[in-house]
């Protein structure tokens, strides 16, 4: 990569799960660098949602390389994430039709309920998984899934780990980055995981007042089912991983949620 960033520029990895994000430093200058980051990255920071998109390239190869202002900043802790900045924020990433469109645009189909449960069944069965949890778990979404069927769309960020937050130190401004697995789904797969994680249920309503929302049945239901279905697949994920002990963990929070 030094050699595209010219003479003097020193870059190291940055670390993350898929070794493709880096630092790239030059003197007092300093430069968040990402190979084949998310397409829509450009989208993203337009509106304020991931530090600030200074430049793309392409190499011979076909990598692209992004370059991002770099932050000066906190990773959110847990008990952050009842805070209001955080509601606000992923209201407007939901709300976001230009976002919406640009994912449309690049062939992101929605993902509907029936594909996901059938997914689901495929990841298990590779897993090898004989479990009379699992086989609970998916017995109930099979039997609620008409209630997660027909409702609106918006691009969900799929992994709102409190890691994925991050603030800057001098501005304040709050992002979400690693866009990796985003996808257009039910905004509740995204605020399901979120409340059920991180805040306790009787905060739920003002949480969502924050949001721009009301907690009615319909919306439990729907982050129930989300929740539910992301517990099998972080087991099965341990499990191909060789992980048993994680894997354990979440089979014994599915049994909670049914």
């Amino acid at each position: 990569m030094e050699m595209f960033l010219g003479d003097g520029w020193e870059v190291q990895p940055a670390g993350g799960a898929t070794g493709e994000a880096y630092v790239a430093r030059y003197g007092d200058q300093q430069v968040f660098l990402k190979r084949n980051s998310s397409p829509f990255l450009a989208v993203l920071s337009a509106e304020g949602i991931v530090p600030k998109l200074l430049w793309t390239k392409r190499l011979e190869n076909g990598d692209v390389i992004t370059a991002q202002r770099w932050v000066k900043g906190q990773e959110l802790k847990a008990n952050q994430m009842k805070d209001s900045q955080v509601a606000n924020l992923l209201s407007t990433i939901h709300g976001s039709s230009e976002l919406l469109d640009m994912f449309k645009r690049i062939g992101n189909e929605p993902l509907v309920p029936e594909v996901m449960l059938e997914n689901l069944h495929i990841q298990t069965e590779l897993a090898d998984i004989g479990s009379d949890r699992i086989q609970l778990g998916m017995d109930y979404l099979k039997s609620n899934i008409h209630k997660v069927k027909d409702f609106p769309s918006v691009v969900c960020h799929c992994d709102i780990n409190h890691n994925n937050w991050m603030i800057d130190d001098a501005s304040r401004n709050l992002y979400l980055i690693d866009w990796d697995g985003a996808m257009v789904a039910d905004p509740a797969l995204d605020i399901g995981l979120l409340l059920y994680s991180y805040i306790a249920e009787q905060d739920w309503p003002e949480w969502l007042h924050n949001y721009g929302i009301e907690l009615d049945q319909s919306l439990r239901d729907r982050m129930h089912w989300y929740v539910v279905a992301q517990t099998i697949t972080l087991i099965t994920w341990h499990y191909e991983r060789g992980q048993p002990e994680e894997a354990m963990k979440f089979r014994e929070y599915l049994v909670t949620l049914l």
